[in-house]
């Protein structure tokens, strides 16, 4: 699916639901319908680090594209990294770095967000944006481009 579609798809979705709570309600839902990470990747190597929520993430890279998968103990927190990962997932390490998620704005999320919330949506956002400096700077072949120093990953 490609980032056009993601984003008609989601704001068709929302579109229909007034601001506020009843869109907090869907991001829940969503949380709700989402698979868990396995219990082998819900480890606290995967933890995003300064959520008071337990929030894991796991990043891969796989024919040169990104891909982001997230669990919450939180409903909300797994809904909203969930939307983020999703949104991300599928992209080119350089389309990642370029765009930013005002989309979540614009939809009306994350103004409903408490500021422990924003912030571990802020996080996985800053993890994502890590990923993908770091797969962008290796070579088709996966490994350090030249100059580049190899960082584990």
């Amino acid at each position: 699916m490609t980032l056009a579609e993601k984003l008609a798809r989601m704001e068709e979705q929302l579109g229909t639901l007034p601001q506020g709570l009843r869109r907090m309600e869907w991001v829940m839902e969503q949380a709700r319908q989402r698979p868990g990470l396995p219990e082998h990747l819900r480890v606290d190597s995967n933890l995003v680090p300064g959520c008071l929520a337990r929030l894991w993430m796991v990043s891969r890279l796989d024919a040169r594209l990104c891909h982001f998968e997230s669990d919450s103990n939180s409903l909300v927190v797994k809904g909203v990294a969930g939307l983020l990962c999703d949104f991300y997932s599928g992209l080119s390490p350089d389309e990642v770095l370029a765009l930013e998620p005002d989309f979540l704005l614009r939809m009306g999320i994350t103004q409903h967000l408490t500021p422990n919330r924003r912030h571990s949506l802020h996080r996985v956002r800053q993890l994502i944006r890590e990923f993908a400096a770091q797969a962008a700077s290796r070579d088709p072949d996966g490994n350090p481009a030249p100059g580049i120093p190899n960082k584990p990953g």
